[in-house]
C-alpha cells in the first residue's frame, strides 16, 4: 500500500475537442421522417468512473462496451500518465494498474476533465497519499467537492486544503482508511462514487447514508464487486461497504447509456417517427418514459433490452429535474426542444444545476416561444421551428439543438461540436442511418462562426 505521493492537477473544464470538432459544423435539414433501429453505446458517466475505479486493482482488468468519446479518451490519457498500461481494441479496454506509484498526471490533461477528480478516492485508498487541486465550476453550474472531503475525513484521512490544492493522506503504519458512517447532505453522485471506491479497501465497514441512487453508481458497485469488493445496497439510499485488503482481476461490461437512449426516444417523438433502440435497461428510463407518455407517445418494450417509440400528437407537460429516480437533469434540454413544438403551455424547473438553461436563447433563435424566470422556463408550443445558425453551450444542449433541428423548417447549422463529441458516440452516423438529413461540414479555422457574429450584433 505504500508509495510515493501522486499529485493530480485539475481546474476548470476546458473542452478541447478533436481538430475535426473544432473545425466543423453540423448541418441538419429538418422535417424528415426517421425509421429503423439504433444501437445504444456504453454509458459515458459509468465508463468514466469505472475507469477511475480500475486504479483500485493491482491486477489486469478488461472493460467492455466502453464508448468512444472525447471524455473517455481523456480519462484514458490520465490513467496512462499515472503509469497505467492500457490496450484498446474497439470498445474493449485492457487495463493494468499494477504500477501507479511513479507518475504524475499532467495538468494539461486533468484540467480538461472534471471526472478526473474522482481518482482521489481510489488513489488515496491504494497509495495512502494524493494531491489534487480543487475543481472549478463548469458551464452548467458549480459542483463543489466538500462532500467528498468530509467523507474522506470521516474515514480517517488527513485532508488539508492550501492555495486551492487538496492534500489527502492516511496516517498510521498500514496507511489504510478506516470504515465510518457517512451522511451526505445531498445525494451527490460524485461524492457517493468517490467514497464508495475509497471504502472498498478500508479497514472495517463504511455506511453511506443519503447516497445517490443513479444507475451509474450501481454500475460502479457491480464493477467493484466483480473485483472482489463487498458492497451492498447500491441503488438505494444506504450503501454498506465492508473493506477488503486487495481486489483481483475482472472482465466487466459497461451498462448502456440511458441518456443516449432517452435522446433517441425524444428524437422519435419530435420527428413523429417510430424507431427502436437497443441495448437499453428499461428500468433506468422510468422518468423519461413516463414524461414521453404524458406528452403523447407510447414506448413499448420489444424485448428485455429493446424499446420502440410510437409517437402521438405532442402535448404540453410540466417537468422538474431531480436526483434519480426523479427526472434526470441530463434530459432536461432534450425535452425542452420537444416541448417547443408540443401543443399548450409547459414549464420546466431546473433544480439540480443553477446554470443549465443556456440553450434557451439558441432555441429562441429557431422560433421557440420560451420565457425564463430564474431556473424556470415557461414554454408555449409553436407549430414548427425554423432552421437557423446556433451554438451549442454544453453537452446536453448540443443534443437538444440536434433534436430541435429535426423538427425545424429548412437548414440548421450547429457549432460548438466539441460538446457533442464529449458524450455522444457517432451521433451523426447513427442519425443518418435512421434517415435524418444531416452532415458534418468542415469550416475554415479562422472564419468567424455565423451564430457568434449574429449574437455579437445583438449586443
Amino acid at each position: 500500500m505504500e508509495g510515493r505521493p501522486i499529485t493530480l492537477s485539475i481546474d476548470r473544464i476546458q473542452t478541447s475537442a478533436p481538430p475535426e470538432a473544432g473545425n466543423s459544423v453540423l448541418q441538419i435539414w429538418g422535417r424528415s421522417p426517421l425509421h429503423g433501429h439504433v444501437r445504444i453505446s456504453g454509458a459515458k458517466n459509468a465508463a468514466l468512473v469505472v475507469l477511475a475505479g480500475a486504479l483500485l486493482c493491482p491486477e489486469h482488468c478488461r472493460l467492455r462496451n466502453v464508448p468512444s468519446l472525447v471524455d473517455v479518451a481523456r480519462m484514458g490519457q490520465i490513467l496512462s500518465a499515472l503509469g497505467v498500461k492500457i490496450q484498446q481494441n474497439g470498445d474493449v479496454w485492457d487495463i493494468d494498474a499494477s504500477d501507479i506509484s511513479h507518475s504524475q498526471a499532467p495538468y494539461e490533461l486533468v484540467s480538461q476533465l472534471r471526472a478526473s477528480f474522482f481518482a482521489i478516492g481510489p488513489l488515496l485508498a491504494r497509495l495512502g497519499d494524493v494531491r489534487i487541486p480543487l475543481p472549478g465550476g463548469c458551464a452548467i453550474g458549480a459542483r463543489p467537492v466538500d462532500l467528498h472531503v468530509r467523507g474522506l475525513q470521516a474515514m480517517g484521512a488527513d485532508v488539508q486544503i492550501h492555495h486551492g490544492v487538496v492534500h489527502a493522506s492516511i496516517p498510521g503504519v498500514d496507511r489504510r482508511l478506516k470504515g465510518a458512517c457517512i451522511y451526505l447532505d445531498y445525494p451527490s453522485v460524485g461524492a457517493t462514487e468517490t467514497l464508495m471506491m475509497a471504502a472498498t479497501l478500508a479497514d472495517g465497514e463504511t455506511r453511506i447514508e443519503n447516497a445517490a441512487q443513479e444507475p451509474e453508481v450501481v454500475d460502479l458497485a457491480n464493477f467493484c464487486r466483480s473485483m472482489g469488493a463487498k458492497i451492498q445496497g447500491a441503488g438505494t439510499k444506504t450503501i454498506i461497504i465492508s473493506g477488503v485488503r486487495r481486489l483481483h482481476e475482472t472482465d466487466y461490461s459497461i451498462v448502456p447509456d440511458r441518456i443516449e437512449a432517452g435522446t433517441f426516444l425524444v428524437a422519435g417523438a419530435i420527428a413523429h417517427s417510430e424507431i427502436s433502440m437497443s441495448p437499453v435497461v428499461p428500468d433506468h428510463l422510468g422518468a423519461t418514459i413516463a414524461k414521453l407518455r404524458d406528452i403523447g407517445s407510447r414506448v413499448v418494450r420489444e424485448s428485455h433490452d429493446c424499446l420502440r417509440i410510437i409517437p402521438g400528437e405532442n402535448r404540453a407537460t410540466d417537468i422538474e429535474t431531480l436526483p434519480y429516480p426523479g427526472f434526470p437533469t441530463d434530459m432536461q434540454a432534450q425535452f425542452m426542444a420537444l416541448l417547443t413544438v408540443s401543443e399548450g403551455n409547459s414549464t420546466i424547473s431546473e433544480t439540480v444545476f443553477e446554470n443549465r438553461l443556456r440553450h434557451v436563447a439558441e432555441l429562441q433563435r429557431m422560433g421557440a416561444d420560451i420565457r425564463l424566470k430564474g431556473n424556470i422556463a415557461v414554454i408555449r408550443g409553436v407549430p414548427f421551428l425554423s432552421g437557423a445558425p446556433v451554438m451549442a453551450t454544453d453537452l446536453r444542449a448540443s443534443a437538444a439543438l440536434v433534436l430541435a433541428a429535426l423538427a425545424a423548417d429548412g437548414m440548421t447549422t450547429i457549432q460548438g461540436l466539441q460538446h457533442l463529441d464529449r458524450g455522444y458516440e457517432n451521433l451523426t452516423e447513427k442519425m443518418q442511418k435512421l434517415g435524418a438529413k444531416l452532415e458534418r461540414v468542415p469550416v475554415e479555422v479562422n472564419a468567424q462562426p455565423e451564430a457568434e457574429s449574429s449574437a455579437s450584433a445583438l449586443k
